[in-house]
């Protein structure tokens, strides 16, 4: 389940590499870390695999602060981060002003609802429930030990719904 839901997200789905869903400039700038109970992991849509991150439950540092703690049993969190230094050097068509970082902050948000949308696509067709959100940026930039050029940006939370006809989680 968790396989098929990260490559509806942002999979290989063609020879060429191209993924499942657009990327501006096809900077695929955007990494997927999956937060599940005993670690986090960063997906690699390349070779469809997940490459341990981080050792422990990071998926309450996937919802921001004040949030109510819906889903907190949850048992996966994606957490979608951008990579800054992918979008202003990539290697896809370069799009005029992509060093800006207000042009930037519009693509890479594009990029995160396609990706975001796909993967709520997926949770519909399995019976998923299926909630994005905030999350604790700050936190989970140093637990992920992520570099100056990545921002954590939003968390989606994926569980089973508590009983059929209500979107809700265990």
């Amino acid at each position: 389940m968790l396989s098929n839901l990260l490559w509806a997200a942002f999979g290989v789905n063609r020879e060429n590499g191209g993924r499942t869903a657009a990327s501006a400039s096809n900077s695929q700038e955007i990494d997927i870390y999956v937060a599940l109970a005993e670690a986090t992991y960063l997906y690699n849509p390349i070779r469809h695999m997940l490459a341990p991150v981080a050792e422990g439950d990071l998926r309450r540092y996937a919802i921001g602060r004040g949030q109510a703690p819906a889903g907190a049993d949850a048992p996966v969190r994606l957490i979608y981060v951008a990579d800054i230094d992918r979008l202003a050097n990539t290697k896809g068509f370069m799009e005029p002003g992509l060093r800006d970082p207000e042009v930037q902050r519009s693509y890479y948000y594009i990029d995160i609802g396609l990706m975001a949308a796909n993967a709520y696509l997926f949770a519909a067709a399995a019976g998923l429930a299926a909630w994005f959100h905030n999350c604790d940026k700050a936190a989970l930039t140093a637990k992920l030990d992520l570099s100056k050029d990545q921002r954590v940006l939003f968390g989606q939370t994926f569980g089973y719904p508590i009983k059929k006809g209500r979107c809700g989680f265990p």
